[in-house]
């Protein structure tokens, strides 16, 4: 009996000591759990903010050292939505984001009113910057070019509908000429912007969006060729049909020419400017040939001044971009603001509104003046 007693009493006791023994392992196993989740949390956090720290020039990877004159405040490998976000976040690529992401949002609302019949608008606001130029230092280069300001002006403000009313011959121009360009110069802004937004997220959309990139300035440069070519040369379809192929295929022979990876780094970048300045200076022909066909035309000077405005633009812009002053001089100083690329943005913009304003003016020139033998 007490044989008995006894193994009973041992026996609660070992399944005592078994219960607490499971209690404290499961315990154990909670308190390691809790261990290893804070520390992956903490991991976790250390990797979000890894992700959007920005780097100095020497800790980027190699695919990234584009120019070493902007020492700091680089993102480098950062995951989509923090790429994304980042367009609201202030680094040395923020104002190349909305320079032309600005240029894009001003050249849809040019498209927007002109779908909507509302070209008066924007001819007044062409006019403005017209006006707001003093004639006087035009006198003093030609008196040919001494009252420009002013018939620029006049001329951008009459409405197509008062021109069409005054003209019998009138025949409303084709636009889609028109639109081409708009649509293109807004491919190019919106892909230039995405590539900056996004190029820091991995080596392969970065040589991606490069590649756009490149893609979308050759559009812009073959697209503003349309607008003059077409209207100016409406009445000689053999050389309106030369030069749109011409131009085309040299956008073609570039873009194909910088589709290889090697020639989207730094080291090409004066050979990549070259490239697309030889397609705009490809334009010198059909300026030259157009002048001489509308000699006696008094709009003449308006539009060779306009487009004088736009080469002049995007020339200064290659300077910059081929340079990289202002960092250059002072490396590090011009990391978030003005340094070449911003600048060379911005007269890439200059360069397309001095184009669209001349675009207007072939535009309505061709809504009142008609071909010989049109009705």
């Amino acid at each position: 009996m007490f044989h008995f007693m006894t193994e009973k009493v041992f026996g609660r006791t070992l399944e005592h000591e078994k219960r607490q023994g499971r209690g404290r392992g499961r315990e154990k196993v909670r308190v390691a759990s809790g261990r290893v989740t804070a520390m992956e949390a903490e991991k976790k956090r250390k990797y979000q903010k890894k992700q959007r720290k920005l780097l100095s020039y020497e800790e980027l990877p190699d695919y990234m050292k584009e120019n070493e004159y902007i020492r700091d405040h680089y993102r480098a490998e950062w995951p989509i939505r923090n790429a994304l976000l980042s367009l609201f976040s202030w680094h040395n690529e923020t104002l190349n984001i909305w320079t032309h992401l600005l240029g894009f949002i001003l050249f849809l609302g040019f498209t927007l009113l002109h779908l909507s019949h509302h070209v008066e608008e924007v001819a007044d606001f062409l006019g403005y910057f017209t006006w707001s130029i003093p004639t006087s230092a035009v006198e003093n280069v030609s008196c040919s070019l001494g009252n420009f300001f002013g018939e620029a002006a006049a001329f951008i403000k009459l409405p197509s509908q008062t021109a069409a009313a005054s003209s019998p011959s009138h025949l409303a121009a084709t636009r889609w000429p028109f639109f081409v360009f708009l649509g293109g110069s807004m491919f190019c802004l919106l892909s230039s912007s995405g590539c900056h937004l996004l190029c820091c997220h991995s080596h392969r959309l970065n040589l991606f969006l490069l590649r756009m990139d490149y893609v979308g300035i050759a559009v812009m440069i073959v697209t503003s060729f349309i607008p003059p070519i077409y209207y100016i040369f409406q009445c000689d379809p053999h050389w309106q049909v030369t030069y749109l192929v011409a131009i085309s295929a040299m956008g073609f022979v570039t873009v194909f020419t910088l589709l290889s990876p090697q020639l989207s780094t730094g080291e090409f970048r004066a050979y990549r400017a070259l490239l697309f300045a030889s397609m705009g200076l490809s334009g010198i022909v059909p300026a030259v040939h157009a002048a001489v066909m509308n000699w006696g035309e008094p709009r003449r000077n308006v539009t060779l001044a306009y487009e004088t405005a736009m080469a002049m633009s995007y020339l200064t812009g290659t300077i910059f971009y081929v340079t990289r002053v202002p960092e250059r001089w002072k490396p590090g100083w011009f990391d978030l603001a003005g340094h070449s690329h911003q600048i060379f943005h911005v007269f890439v913009i200059a360069g397309a509104v001095a184009h669209y304003g001349a675009a207007i003016i072939f535009l309505q020139w061709r809504d009142q003046v008609a071909c010989s033998g049109a009705s």
